[in-house]
């Protein structure tokens, strides 16, 4: 449909549960392809930190109604699936401002049935949780971080230092009152474009070759400018192959504006992050068997 149409129901596409939600979707090649199968794994990250991995083999004979992938602990939320090769760098971010980076080896292969083990560890799990996650092979790639007042920044992915997982990250953008709280947290490149979709059904489309890159311990631009009353909604990546040009257009109708050459104001607090990085060594969790695989 166009982008003002209203779309249809998830649930009328999936057999999901009564007020279940769909959380997160993984595009995959055939699923008869055993060698891409043992050699792939789906990650998981939940909004409390806690992060697994399984090996895309294991989803292999899907049901109509679905198959276990996690098992969630109370209180907590499935937030992110990436799909890796094992050779992929995982990055956590959380909503004050903090990320930690590791090798996804350090994150063991796991069963569907199993709760995973710590990612990230949380001051505040309530307040503080997981805004998203990160799987980066491509050193090319840059960290893109958004707020939730409309704020971003683009820094190098060699920036973040590599830990071992558990650890409480270290500063990936200085959180203010006036940026409010992380709110995404993106792997991009120089050709990808920004889309910024706000509650109120505006959308913002910048490329992100305009954002200049900034250390990892600032504040940011201002990306979007938001009506009172108005928040993000939503942020995602468009991947182009560096030859688009988009071309500056405002569209009342359907409140979609595009704008290549878009004015930033920037905002930069040179304050230095010394913080040492913490590393955490616990024990994995302890997988949960659940003999009554749904």
């Amino acid at each position: 449909g166009s982008n003002s149409s209203r779309g249809r129901a998830i649930q009328n596409i999936l057999n999901i549960e009564a007020g279940d939600k769909i959380k997160a979707y993984v595009h995959i090649e055939r699923l008869d392809n055993e060698e891409y199968l043992k050699s792939h794994y789906i990650v998981l990250c939940t909004k409390k930190g806690i992060i697994k991995k399984t090996t895309l083999e294991a989803y292999s004979r899907p049901r109509s109604n679905g198959i276990i992938a996690i098992n969630i602990h109370e209180g907590d939320e499935l937030l992110e699936a990436k799909l890796t090769n094992g050779n992929h760098h995982i990055m956590l971010a959380n909503k004050g401002g903090r990320a930690v980076r590791f090798t996804e080896n350090k994150v063991r292969p796991m069963g569907r049935n199993a709760a995973g083990v710590k990612g990230i560890t949380l001051v505040d799990p309530v307040k503080g949780g997981v805004v998203g996650m990160v799987c980066v092979e491509n050193e090319a790639e840059d960290i893109l971080v958004v707020s939730e007042n409309g704020y971003g920044k683009r820094s190098k992915i060699s920036e973040y230092p590599i830990t071992n997982r558990g650890g409480k990250g270290v500063k990936t953008m200085n959180i203010t009152d006036k940026t409010g709280k992380l709110f995404s947290i993106k792997g991009v490149l120089d050709t990808d474009h920004l889309m910024i979709i706000t509650k109120n059904g505006t959308a913002i489309r910048l490329a992100v070759k305009n954002l200049r890159l900034l250390g990892r311990s600032t504040q940011g631009v201002r990306l979007i400018n938001l009506r009172d009353g108005d928040e993000i909604a939503s942020i995602t990546y468009i991947e182009t192959n560096g030859d688009e040009e988009t071309v500056d257009e405002t569209n009342a109708e359907n409140g979609t504006v595009i704008d290549d050459d878009i004015e930033l104001e920037e905002i930069i607090d040179d304050e230095v992050d010394n913080e040492e990085i913490e590393d955490n060594n616990d024990e994995d969790m302890e997988e949960k068997e659940d003999n009554n695989d749904n």
